[in-house]
């Protein structure tokens, strides 16, 4: 297949887009000219509603939107074959923090199949389009406010169910899977880097019991930026905030990374 770098707009395609910091990546990233933005989204709605709103505050047509579960693989694997064209830049951002513990209808913790696995089934799908629309890149949404990952338990099934804790746990999981993804993908031009986006205040901050002291727009600079600058081409496997390189720790522990890696396989597997 013929590389599409110079060929039309770059395609990006924006997860979670309804949301306060979805909406305003894509917004700002439909500002930006060559950029065509695609909006995947569960409420058809909602997603017609961000599309009009996009396009009429940037002028950009190029704005649609695609339905996709991003907790479930059969739904992202109907996306991917249902797309047409390059993907140049996929934004990972959808991410939830249900108070309960839930699960998904294949029995999946809610809260991992969504922020985690999501990433990973995205990522894994998309891969051969965004090689062969290579440079590419993906950036992952992830948070400074990360930790208690557990390996043994990833679904919460022996330890007490807590959605702070199961939210530090999938953002800690984004940004040590961003480093095993970049280095598979980086032979084939697709560069691969996670963010904190801002401290934004929106209803996934209130559901983990917090405010925010920063707008979506604020909150959204940094991945724009992972997605539209040189930056985001240059350097692959890194963590950033307030788009500076910031050293992620949770990124350095290679057998942990790697055992992340192989356990979410295994979700694939399965599927």
């Amino acid at each position: 297949m013929v590389r599409t770098e110079n060929i039309g707009p770059r395609i990006v395609l924006v997860t979670g887009a309804t949301g306060a910091i979805g909406r305003a990546i894509a917004r700002q990233i439909a500002a930006v000219p060559g950029y065509e933005v695609v909006l995947a989204c569960r409420n058809e709605e909602k997603a017609r509603q961000a599309v009009r709103e996009i396009s009429q505050a940037t002028g950009n047509q190029q704005v649609r939107y695609e339905l996709v579960d991003v907790s479930r693989q059969a739904s992202i694997s109907k996306l991917v074959g249902r797309w047409q064209g390059p993907l140049h830049v996929l934004v990972n951002n959808a991410a939830i923090s249900p108070r309960s513990r839930q699960e998904t209808p294949e029995g999946i913790e809610m809260q991992f199949a969504t922020n985690v696995l999501g990433y990973f089934w995205l990522i894994q799908a998309f891969s051969e389009i965004l090689r062969q629309s290579a440079p590419a890149r993906v950036v992952n949404v992830a948070s400074y406010y990360a930790g208690d990952l557990d390996l043994r338990d990833l679904e919460f099934k022996r330890r007490r169910y807590h959605n702070g804790t199961a939210y530090r746990q999938s953002k800690q999981a984004n940004r040590m899977l961003t480093v095993a993804w970049a280095e598979r993908l980086q032979p084939y031009g697709i560069l691969v880097n996670a963010c904190h986006p801002g401290d934004v205040n929106s209803a996934l901050s209130n559901s983990l019991g917090f405010g925010g002291s920063q707008s979506p727009d604020e909150g959204a600079r940094t991945p724009v930026w992972l997605a539209t600058d040189p930056i985001g081409q240059q350097r692959t496997g890194k963590y950033f905030a307030d788009r500076r390189e910031v050293r992620c720790h949770f990124g350095e522990d290679r057998v942990g990374v790697e055992a992340l890696y192989q356990a979410c396989l295994r979700y694939s597997n399965e599927a």
